[in-house]
C-alpha cells in the first residue's frame, strides 16, 4: 500500500480567525490538458467543486439541459453541471464525477464521491494521509 501525506494549510476564519484546514495537491485531467491545485479536502461535502475558470481551461462546455442547483453550507443556490474528469492523488489516477460550479466564487475542493471510494484517508496531527 502506497502513502502519501499532505500538512494542513493555514487559513482564515471569520469566527476562529486562524484555522489550520486539510489541503491535497491534486491534478486534474481532461482532454490533454491538465492543471495542479491544492484542494480543501472536505468529508462532508458529496461532490467535488471546481469553479466556472477552471471547467473553462479544461475544455469543459455547457449544454443547458444539463444544468442543475445545489445548496452549500449557506443555503445559497449554485448552478452546476455534473462531468467526468480524471484525477491524480500522489500515483493513483482515478476518474470522478465532479460538480463544474458556473461561478467563480467557490473554493476548490475534493468531496467523497469517487474519491473516498478510492483512497483511505485520515486526518491525524495537522496532516492529511491518503492511503492506496
Amino acid at each position: 500500500m502506497q502513502e502519501i501525506e499532505f500538512k494542513f494549510r493555514e487559513g482564515h476564519s471569520r469566527i476562529f480567525g486562524k484555522i489550520l484546514r486539510p489541503f491535497a495537491d491534486v491534478i486534474l485531467q481532461n482532454e490533454g490538458k491538465e492543471l495542479l491545485y491544492h484542494m480543501i479536502v472536505d468529508s462532508g461535502a458529496d461532490l467535488t467543486l471546481i469553479p466556472k475558470s477552471v471547467g473553462d481551461y479544461l475544455g469543459f462546455k455547457i449544454d443547458n439541459d444539463s444544468i442543475k442547483e445545489v445548496k452549500g453550507v449557506g443555503e445559497q443556490n449554485v448552478q452546476i453541471v455534473l462531468k467526468k474528469i480524471n484525477l491524480q492523488i500522489g500515483n493513483k489516477k482515478i476518474e470522478a464525477d465532479i460538480a463544474w460550479c458556473l461561478i467563480e466564487e467557490v473554493p476548490l475542493v475534493l468531496g467523497r464521491k469517487d474519491v473516498f471510494d478510492n483512497f483511505e484517508i485520515t486526518f491525524k496531527d495537522n496532516k492529511t494521509v491518503f492511503r492506496y
